[in-house]
């Protein structure tokens, strides 16, 4: 006869395995970031790797241009499930190595497959458990956000202030649809994703320019960086497109204010 308070052997494994189950994705998440990281293949992801490297790529991706695509695909997938910091010069990448309509494509597929990816592991590990115990002020933000989700993920993803990786996985611990999440992630980074690809297409002319300046000698340090390449003009462009995605739901609450009963003027009795 079982003692009284001794957990039920038949039911605890079962537990203990399904928790097993839902954080074996992240641990192997984990253990492949500690991987990149300690090789350091996550160098390779810069723009001077991508200079130094542009005609031996251009070569290869003229002679194997189907495959090429296959290869930068899986490699954006992988980036943007591990977290790398690198998405955004992958998407310079494509612009470079296939033109700015291909590589805009490409790169908005592949990341709104990875963005996708991270999301399933996520709530399947955390969300609805880490919802449940986090207390009413969790709950009470996951059913504002759900309520005008696909406006608001909008906003996170053309906000230029907010990490790729963070508004992957915050929508998966509030408890957002899957189909709202995949919808608004493939509409939400595809202007800044085609921004970076013209940025990448007209890449070969900056680097053109930086060896003339060195007059032949080599080797030809290139001074190349993102802030460089984009333009106050272009974060002030992503600025603005995140700010009209949140005129829906902020009109929604405003009217929804002042369509409601004023109680305040009241007398009791």
């Amino acid at each position: 006869m079982q003692a009284a308070g001794t957990p039920d052997t038949e039911t605890a494994t079962p537990s203990k395995r399904s928790l097993a189950r839902r954080l074996a994705p992240i641990a192997i998440i984990l253990a492949l970031m500690a991987l990149v990281f300690t090789t350091g293949l996550h160098k390779y992801l810069s723009l001077a790797a991508l200079a130094e490297n542009r005609a031996l790529l251009g070569d290869y991706v003229a002679s194997h241009i189907a495959l090429s695509v296959l290869v930068f695909a899986a490699v954006y997938i992988v980036a943007v499930v591990l977290s790398l910091p690198g998405a955004t010069i992958l998407t310079v990448a494509g612009g470079l190595l296939f033109g700015w309509l291909w590589g805009g494509m490409v790169s908005v597929i592949a990341a709104t497959i990875g963005a996708y990816g991270v999301f399933l592991v996520a709530r399947s590990a955390f969300g609805s458990a880490l919802t449940a115990r986090a207390g009413p002020w969790l709950d009470k933000l996951a059913s504002g956000f759900r309520e005008d989700a696909f406006n608001y993920l909008l906003f996170l993803r053309l906000a230029p202030v907010f990490p790729f990786w963070l508004v992957n996985l915050a929508p998966a611990i509030l408890g957002v649809k899957s189909s709202t999440y995949l919808i608004a992630t493939l509409v939400g980074i595809i202007p800044g994703t085609f921004t970076y690809s013209v940025v990448g297409a007209g890449l070969d002319s900056v680097i053109e320019a930086q060896r003339a300046a060195c007059g032949g000698v080599e080797p030809c340090k290139l001074d190349l960086s993102l802030s460089s390449l984009v333009t106050p003009e272009i974060i002030a462009a992503f600025v603005l497109l995140a700010l009209l995605a949140l005129i829906p739901p902020v009109a929604k609450r405003f009217l929804a204010r002042k369509g409601k009963p004023d109680n305040t003027n009241k007398t009791a009795g």
